[in-house]
């Protein structure tokens, strides 16, 4: 292993020392950012020095923006956005993500970015408060690219990634395609200890696990954009399959207990067909019309033996999801802008579960079932810019569904959700703003949470429960950004939430754990973001970047009624990144440092799970020999870094029993390099 790293940590000097040789370059000048109604403008020449390839490396360069690509198992259209647009739309996908669809946008193909912060008329702000928007260029482009990437292991073993696309962009005409492979593992591969004490501390058992995991991945992109029925219809198709394995060996070095032996396969089809159609009406009236329609399949087994004893669980499931959505959007002049709208959607999961001990059947809550819902959509905001230092965005929505189960149990829930928000940007003073949003926020419930689940690792089966509510927050926003020195961004901001409904694990008939509602809650969160450009510091061309938050969240335990944070609730995460761009972009180095390890908790009836990872490094180190060349090397997991929980077991539900035993689960995965080269033609 020492070895592997040396040599991982020597290829990545190699890139970085020449190029540190060199005098550094003066450094550049500030972008053209100059504030139109809240929009920064960002010209190629602001991101010469980094000579990027993609859209991607761009988005990653702007001041003070990190890239959200959405939640694409969100049901629904809106609730799935991302935060950047591409020529003021956002892509009409939800499986195909936003950070993919961005790479396949070569830099050369960009004309500009615009950075929309606090709203502005005429802008889609997608409900966020800060966006990106990609704007092309309108001459041909055309892009053939071809990536061969690889994992490499200490232990010899190789994941392959190998990707092409083709590309042709001519104004609103443009025709593109993508195919991927890969087989590779993840940090479900390594070695580490299960250690179990009794509740005065001493060890009762200890044993030693053996982890591997492989999976495969295929999937292909394409989409095609035409001028129709005097407007710009765009069709994109995506379709991947996907498989998993895992093994996992307890090898009991001392104390009671016999050696187990856990495996696990699942594969999974998806497949999805978008449209989308665009069409200015009159000059300041425009119409947009989306259509989505989604559909996948996934089979799981898991198998675990002890001694002789085994237990078997399976899932075999379908799901689909299809959309209609229409937006109007009128601007009657640049200080005041209007939307409105609606949208349909209907979703289905069709899942049946099975569980058996020794061979014979366990009955499980709600382990076959097919849940459905119909949920619409209508939804208004308007947008008011009373003066050049003021932008008010207020708007509502109105959420109708009803969620159905069959089969096992059958039940039927009708919701009606109205969802008013409004936000204030003030920018005092050239470089100094301030943001203030209020918002009622309804989260959607988990399909997954209807049927029966298990975790076949640590022997835990939960039985799905129909009788769930979605979580309602009432979201209270401010935030202060400071801009300074050209690239330099430092933001402030705090938010405090009421939670109804808070969702959680609750007991469930026949003993097991389910997801239930637990009651109200609340939550604090105080954030501080820091983008720090170095030239000024005697680093030319290099930038550091720092994130820490701080969150409290309360809610009464639906067992001991007491005081307790959320589940999962991480009360503290920071992270650190930089890199330095040498001779104008040919050279690049750099590092990334995720240090938190508080991941949360996870509350069960008779267990108190506590989370643990150690901080996450990257080293990369990055060589451009031409214009259409680029060679990376990244040394990941550089700290060979520990995860795992420790687990507290009661004797039986937590509020009555006393702690039976703890269990300490610690795996290590080791280093990797990751290795990309990538050629375009």
């Amino acid at each position: 292993m020492k070895k592997t790293i040396w040599l991982a940590a020597a290829a990545l000097s190699a890139l970085a020392v020449p190029a540190m040789a060199q005098t550094p370059p003066t450094p550049s000048p500030p972008p053209d950012s100059a504030v139109q109604q809240g929009v920064l403008v960002f010209e190629p020449a602001f991101f010469a020095d980094s000579r990027p390839d993609t859209a991607l490396d761009m988005i990653a360069r702007l001041p003070g923006f990190g890239l959200d690509t959405g939640d694409s198992g969100t049901r629904g259209f809106a609730g799935a956005a991302g935060n950047v647009l591409i020529d003021g739309d956002r892509p009409s996908s939800k499986s195909d993500s936003l950070d993919q669809v961005l790479r396949r946008i070569s830099a050369d193909s960009v004309e500009r970015i615009e950075l929309i912060r606090g709203g502005a008329p005429g802008i889609d702000m997608q409900g966020l408060s800060v966006i990106a928007n990609v704007v092309l260029r309108r001459t041909v482009t055309v892009e053939r690219v071809l990536e061969f990437n690889s994992y490499l292991y200490p232990d010899g073993y190789i994941g392959p990634i190998l990707a092409g696309q083709y590309s042709r962009r001519e104004g609103d005409t443009s025709i593109e395609g993508s195919i991927s492979a890969t087989t590779d593992r993840t940090d479900g591969t390594g070695d580490g200890f299960r250690r179990r004490y009794d509740p005065s501390g001493a060890l009762i058992q200890d044993a030693d696990l053996v982890l591997w995991d492989r999976f495969r991945n295929v999937r292909a992109t394409g989409a095609i954009q035409r001028p129709f029925a005097g407007g710009k219809l765009r069709v994109n198709g995506l379709v991947g399959w996907f498989g998993s394995e895992s093994a996992q060996d307890l090898l009991i070095r001392s104390g009671p207990g016999l050696d187990s032996f856990n495996d696990e396969e699942s594969d999974s089809i998806n497949g999805e067909l978008g449209v989308n159609w665009t069409r200015d009406l009159s000059p300041r009236l425009g119409l947009e019309l989306v259509g989505l329609q989604r559909y996948g399949t996934e089979d799981y087994v898991g198998v675990s033996e002890s001694g002789a004893d085994t237990s078997t669980f399976t899932s075999d499931g379908s799901r689909g999801e299809s959309i209609g959505r229409a937006v109007l959007r009128f601007r009657p002049n640049d200080r005041w802008a209007f939307e409105g709208g609606g949208e349909v959607a209907y979703n289905f999961l069709d899942s049946a579960t099975a569980f058996e001990e020794n061979g014979v059947a366990i009955p499980l809550p709600s382990s076959s079932v097919k849940v459905e819902e119909l949920r619409g959509e209508v939804f208004g905001q308007a947008t008011w810019r009373p003066g050049p230092k003021w932008t008010v965005e207020a708007g509502l929505r109105v959420e109708v569904s009803e969620i159905s189960q069959s089969g096992d149990s059958d039940l039927t829930k009708s919701f009606v959700y109205p969802k008013p928000r409004l936000q204030l940007t003030w920018t005092p003073w050239e470089g100094h703003q301030f943001r203030f949003r209020a918002e009622r926020q309804v989260g959607q419930l988990d399909f997954g949470d209807f049927v029966a689940s298990a975790d076949i690792d640590i022997g835990q089966v939960e039985g799905g429960n129909p009788d769930l509510e979605p979580d309602k927050t009432t979201l209270l926003e401010a935030v202060y950004e400071r801009r300074f020195w050209g690239e330099g961004v430092l933001e402030l901001s705090v938010q405090h939430g009421e939670v109804e409904d808070v969702v959680d694990l609750i007991p469930l008939t026949g003993g097991f754990d389910g997801v239930g509602n637990i009651g109200d809650g609340s939550f604090d969160q105080y954030q501080v973001r820091l983008t720090l450009p170095m030239d000024r510091l005697g680093i030319p061309n290099a930038r550091l970047q720092a994130r820490g938050s701080w969150v409290h969240t309360e809610v009464t335990d639906p067992l001991t009624g007491e005081s307790r944070r959320f589940q999962g609730n991480q009360a503290f995460g920071c992270g650190v990144n930089f890199n330095h761009d040498l001779q104008g972009g040919k050279y690049s180095y750099g590092f990334d440092h995720g240090c938190n390890v508080d991941k949360g908790r996870a509350f069960r009836v008779r267990e108190v799970r506590a989370f643990y990872n150690e901080p996450f490094v990257t080293l990369y180190g990055q060589w451009k020999p031409s214009s259409d060349t680029t060679i990376r090397l990244d040394i990941g997991n550089a700290t060979d870094r520990a995860k795992g929980y420790d687990r507290d077991i009661y004797a039986g539900p937590r509020d009555v029993s006393p702690v039976a035993f703890r269990e300490v689960r610690r795996t290590w995965m080791s280093p990797w390099l990751f290795v990309q080269i990538r050629k375009t033609f």
